[in-house]
């Protein structure tokens, strides 16, 4: 847009310039070429003077002597001319052209003549001025004179390059000043552009400077600012709502976990007991979905914070922490890693929480006999950690609602859980500036990958202090 404006300014210029330096031109060239036209004018005249008694004489007289000098001192070439076109007498310079030839017929007719009305660099060809020679009103010749146009030529350059300068001059002006406009005008809208970026990465308390711009758009940025705080109060209450909502649900729905339980021993006969375990069943299922809301809610609150892990070592612990559940289902879990550690920038227990979703569905829908490998590598300027197994996986259509809240595939419907593991997911690695990815494994299951950027500084990270949970010096990141 900054550049529209420059263009529209600089052609306006253009414009207003053409307007005003192209009839000053024309008229720069009409007045040095009358300048010199009547300098000729008045020599011409004193040579037609002097002719006079030499025409009636038969003779040049001394007006021979007049022409070779004035060649001579100034380069113009002279000659007259009788009534019967004959050349009575003419300069070591003078050549006859057609431009003499017009100008020598409008003399013999008894008038003035001069040519060209204007002297323009492009144009070649003499100045030619051509007097009658008069004697009691009759024309007895002319005197016909062609000045050499080169240097009123040079003249008329020289002033064209001044004009020509100047407009440079002018809209290198317009240039620079249609630069600092643009920019004034266009500076609230640059930033208003790069803050809601910066708050569509996850930055909410990022803001407009309203003193900026013109007044139109200081009010823009005064309203975009209040738009901004209203939805992040909005998104906070939000979030806020479910993490209590969660919280305070779950000491009811345990106390009344508790009594339907009690009420077991109560029930004689099969179909109650069936009943009632169907109904504990739900509670449970209602207790997992508070407790993924929960972490969904925590996770979320921390998007604007970052700390340094090792992902090889919480791998290795989540892989640890999984393998009972995985001989349990008789699913073999193995961890694929260089051994070596791979330092990644995340929200706390980012890593942690989202291997814990994968490795749950990905042991849940392998089946007996399946298997599931977590791999951690370096890649593209981070850490990549990738959990494939050996399960159905996902159509193309799945994969795209897969992180979406509460969905679930039609075929695993009665399977638990509760639709938001990988949406958990899906919050974290983008709090964290990572990438998630999915697609079909070969020849089949699901590839879950993750991408965590790198640290800041990795030099000082073999000196650092690690925890049990692969953590290391935890830190705020920039907003």
């Amino acid at each position: 847009m900054r550049r529209r404006l420059v263009i529209s300014y600089l052609l306006l210029m253009v414009l207003v310039l053409l307007a005003l330096e192209t009839p000053l031109a024309a008229t720069l060239a009409t007045r040095e070429t009358e300048r010199v036209r009547a300098d000729r004018l008045a020599d011409a005249t004193r040579f037609a003077s002097l002719a006079g008694p030499a025409l009636r004489g038969g003779g040049p007289g001394p007006l021979d002597a007049e022409l070779a000098v004035y060649d001579d001192l100034y380069g113009i070439g002279a000659a007259v001319v009788d009534r019967d076109r004959r050349t009575v007498t003419a300069s070591v310079s003078w050549q006859f052209d057609t431009g003499a030839g017009a100008a020598l017929d409008t003399a013999l007719a008894g008038q003035q003549f001069s040519g060209p009305d204007s002297v323009w660099p492009w144009v070649d060809g003499p100045l030619v001025v051509a007097v009658p020679i008069n004697d009691g009103g009759e024309v007895l010749g002319a005197v016909v004179t062609a000045t050499p146009a080169g240097k009123v030529r040079r003249t008329v350059t020289a002033w064209w390059l001044l004009l020509a300068g100047m407009g440079l001059l002018a809209v290198l002006a317009c240039v620079s000043t249609a630069f600092g406009l643009a920019g004034w005008v266009l500076r609230p809208v640059t930033e208003l552009d790069a803050v809601t970026h910066e708050i569509a990465e996850g930055h909410r308390t990022a803001r407009v400077r309203p003193r900026l711009g013109p007044p139109e758009l200081r009010r823009l940025a005064a309203s975009f600012n209040n738009m901004a705080d209203v939805v992040s109060d909005v998104m906070d209450r939000q979030r806020a709502f479910v993490a209590h909502a969660s919280h305070q649900l779950r000491n009811p729905l345990t106390a009344l976990r508790l009594r339907v339980e009690e009420l077991g021993p109560s029930l004689a006969d099969a179909d109650g007991r069936a009943e009632h375990q169907l109904a504990l069943e739900e509670t449970d299922r209602l207790a997992t979905v508070l407790d993924a809301l929960l972490t969904l809610a925590r996770a979320e609150r921390e998007e604007n914070q970052r700390v340094t892990v090792d992902a090889t070592g919480i791998a290795a612990s989540r892989v640890a922490a999984w393998l009972p559940l995985a001989r349990h289902r008789s699913v073999t879990l193995r961890l694929d890693t260089t051994g070596t550690p791979a330092y990644a920038r995340t929200v706390p227990t980012a890593i942690d929480q989202a291997l814990d979703a994968l490795i749950d569905n990905a042991v849940k829908f392998s089946g007996a006999g399946g298997e599931v490998t977590v791999t951690v590598r370096a890649a593209d300027d981070g850490t990549a950690i990738q959990v494939r197994d050996t399960g159905p996986g996902m159509t193309a259509s799945q994969l795209d609602q897969a992180t979406e809240r509460f969905w679930r595939a039609p075929d695993v419907q009665n399977v638990d859980g509760a639709g938001l593991g990988l949406t958990i997911v899906a919050v974290l690695v983008d709090a964290s500036d990572g990438r998630l990815t999915m697609r079909q494994g070969e020849p089949r299951g699901l590839v879950a990958e993750l991408w965590f950027p790198a640290p800041d500084e990795t030099a000082d990270l073999g000196d650092a202090p690690v925890d049990a949970a692969g953590v290391t010096d935890p830190a705020p990141a920039r907003a």
